[in-house]
């Protein structure tokens, strides 16, 4: 791994050889992996994702990590303040893949009202139960669906 790159989380295989992860599944993935290497290694975004690009091969939703990825960094500070309001703890307490995903789930329910409450709030819970500690799915379950009941209110009536 180069010097100052932060080690990325392994790629974890489908719970059952049943459960085939979609393109975009994949993509959601790798956008957590990206920012969780952001956010510990301070890369320039474009340097992640030429890396991922080089890295990451096969069928692969490019179109939606090209997009979601390098529009959540730009944003931190948006993304943080939206969600300070939901936190039980200061923001800088948060485990590094229980931080990027909040930040991930908040910008899609800002930013990506093509993708309904239920599918981020759902794909967040499962990103924690494969990359989080242990009950961090629990927790992201609840912020984000804290956050889609203020932000999705016409979605959720």
């Amino acid at each position: 791994m180069p010097k100052g790159k932060a080690p990325l989380p392994a790629m974890a295989e489908p719970e059952s050889p049943k459960k085939k992860l979609s393109d975009r599944q994949k993509a959601r993935r790798m956008v957590l992996q990206a920012l969780y290497q952001w956010q510990l290694a301070g890369a320039p975004v474009s340097d992640i994702q030429a890396e991922f690009r080089s890295y990451y091969l096969g069928k692969i939703d490019w179109a939606y990590f090209n997009e979601v990825f390098p529009a959540i960094p730009p944003r931190v500070k948006e993304l943080d303040a939206a969600l300070v309001p939901m936190l039980d703890r200061d923001i800088d307490a948060l485990d590094p893949v229980e931080l990027s995903l909040l930040r991930f789930g908040m910008y899609e329910l800002l930013h990506r009202i093509d993708v309904p409450y239920k599918v981020v709030i759902n794909e967040c819970v499962e990103l924690a139960r494969v990359f989080g500690a242990t009950d961090g799915h629990k927790y992201i379950n609840g912020i984000l669906d804290r956050a889609a009941r203020s932000i999705r209110t016409l979605e959720i009536q």
